[in-house]
């Protein structure tokens, strides 16, 4: 099968010749960096595109002969869902169950089950635009399962929600398996939930590299996996050193060590990954698919030196106060979104800001942006009350959106030209700093294309770029590895922890609970409050057991927010 796409930059060729075949009732996942091709042979499998050359049959059904058939046939959830926003829960899924031919006698039953599995009976007449990433995410697998299709197509389902969401997600997709024998096709950035597949389908750059379960990709990395930690380095430090390290492929941050994927199998010493490093400790750990798909896909930098540089002058000594939130409250009318927050964040941190959907992260990151006023408490930004003088404090700050929020018809270097405008660079200045962006980002290639045409990873170079053109010594970065591919969360953490270590402070909210990681403080929030404040290792700390010695963020974030919960059950009415 083919498929042949024109852009800007020419034509594109999103799928040379891959061929496949998926086993009924199995979870198989669609597994590639950005630009693979796993969205266009979503759209393909779903009868809404048809390829250049070759053929293909979804549930015996010729997807070329016949794609209204395909269409009518399978459950095809989109990234972003594909929710009428305007339409309340109810509205949306009478609009589909119409859709889909559903018979009306059979509906309120369906409606009825999928509301309990989902959790969203007591929200049939909330708009679709008012719920959370997660319901919205709930709702699209409620519309798409209407029918009860015997082929589920998910296209990144799991993208932008938090981990209590992913994880009901995978409760919901399992149980229509195991209980009704659907055959699911699913999409998706994490490698960790590849792992949950079982079978996975690698693609890069429109081509079949390899069809198998995920177990026997990783036995080509059997070996090469290692945990390395250090004293008298922070784990920053110590994965800064041991990337640039002879044999060393891979280093990746994990709890309170690095993580590292050797080129060949074999024991690294101590003494030739950090050569005058005392106490350092390697242990041969068991590889893991995201190991064996880095190993495959993963290049290093031909310089390491030069893979970020950034002058900067940055005014105070690490530790000053940089962000100061004290009793921070916002109101919408009589809805509280954030509710009596305090934290404070010191010059060269990188500082989380983590939480379900719907706890108030993104409200309070728009307030300390200065694009949203408080209803009260104190906020103060590079030693500016953002109550009084929002406009100085936000000359200091770079800010990448969500989403990036780049100007999709603009080329790459317009939407350059334009921000930087936006930020007062002009002329040669303004001239260089365009350059040192595209060459630092690699984006030379694509200075002409459209930002809409980039591949998603390729936008979130561009929007990194934006938001550093003027060199800022704060940066607020608002999810912005939601949906990239791990190849590009590690090219994106190496600029931000150089970034850090040159005294830069970080701001940033995540729904990817690895990257806390990274984070050298970070708060918990749920319903507009914080839970928990600490580093890392402390907030593991909490779900940490005899059962579950070594915990995760994941297992420590779901730990927090269940326990919410549960006391917000309990309390009296």
């Amino acid at each position: 099968m083919c498929k042949r796409f024109q852009s800007t930059a020419g034509p594109v060729d999103a799928l040379d010749e891959i061929s496949f075949t998926i086993q009924p009732g199995r979870v198989t996942g669609l597994i590639g960096p950005d630009g693979a091709g796993k969205t266009t042979t979503m759209r393909l499998a779903a009868g809404l595109l048809l390829p250049d050359a070759g053929s293909i049959r979804a549930l015996g059904i010729d997807a070329i002969a016949d794609p209204l058939a395909v269409q009518s046939s399978v459950g095809y959830m989109p990234q972003r869902f594909g929710l009428y926003e305007d339409l309340s829960v109810q509205e949306n899924l009478d609009l589909y169950a119409d859709l889909q031919g559903m018979p009306k006698a059979s509906r309120p039953a369906r409606y009825a089950e999928l509301m309990r599995m989902t959790g969203l009976g007591p929200f049939t007449r909330r708009l679709a635009g008012h719920l959370s990433g997660g319901m919205k995410q709930k709702l699209g697998l409620a519309c798409t399962l209407l029918s009860s299709p015997r082929l589920l197509l998910l296209d990144e389902p799991t993208v932008g929600v938090d981990p209590v969401s992913r994880r009901e997600l995978w409760q919901i997709v399992y149980r229509q398996v195991q209980e009704v024998g659907m055959s699911v096709l699913l999409s998706t950035a994490y490698l960790d939930e590849a792992e949950r597949c079982d079978e996975v389908i690698l693609l890069h750059q429109g081509k079949l590299l390899g069809q198998d379960e995920p177990a026997r990709f990783s036995q080509a990395v059997a070996g090469r996996t290692f945990q390395v930690s250090a004293q008298g380095l922070t784990q920053r430090q110590l994965q800064e050193r041991l990337s640039r390290a002879p044999g060393v492929l891979d280093a990746l941050i994990e709890g309170e060590a690095v993580r590292l994927v050797m080129e060949t199998a074999h024991t690294p010493r101590p003494e030739s990954v950090l050569p005058g490093q005392p106490a350092v400790q390697i242990t041969p750990v068991k590889p893991r698919f995201e190991d064996a798909f880095v190993a495959r896909l993963k290049s290093r930098p031909q310089n390491p030196d030069e893979v970020f540089s950034l002058e900067l002058n940055i005014h105070g000594s690490t530790g000053d106060e940089v962000i100061r939130v004290d009793r921070l409250q916002r109101r919408f009318g009589d809805f509280i979104a954030v509710n009596n927050v305090s934290f404070s964040v010191r010059r060269g941190e990188i500082f989380g800001l983590l939480g379900a959907n719907g706890a108030g992260k993104s409200t309070t990151f728009r307030m300390l942006c200065g694009l949203l006023p408080a209803s009260s408490g104190e906020l103060a930004v590079a030693g500016h009350d953002l109550q009084e003088m929002a406009a100085s404090a936000r000359a200091r700050i770079g800010y990448m959106a969500q989403k990036f929020s780049l100007y999709s018809n603009l080329s790459v270097s317009q939407n350059l030209r334009f921000f930087s405008s936006a930020y007062g660079l002009r002329g040669r200045q303004q001239r260089a700093r365009i350059e040192w962006a595209l060459t630092t980002f690699e984006l030379t290639g694509y200075r002409n294309s459209n930002a809409d045409d980039l591949p998603l990873g390729y936008k979130q170079r561009l929007s990194f770029a934006a938001a550093l053109m003027h060199e800022p010594e704060i940066l607020f970065l608002d999810e912005p590895t939601s949906g990239v591919d791990p190849l590009a969360r590690r090219e994106f953490w190496a600029r931000t922890n150089t970034l850090a270590e040159a005294g830069v402070t970080v701001l940033v909210t995540t729904h990817f609970m690895e990257e806390a990681n990274y984070c050298d403080r970070l708060v918990i929030m749920a319903d507009g409050e914080v839970l928990a404040e600490g580093t890392p290792l402390e907030m593991k700390s909490h779900a940490r057991s005899p059962e579950n010695p070594d915990p995760s963020m994941e297992d420590a974030f779901i730990q927090l927010i269940e326990q919410r919960q549960a006391k917000t059950a309990e309390a009296p009415r």
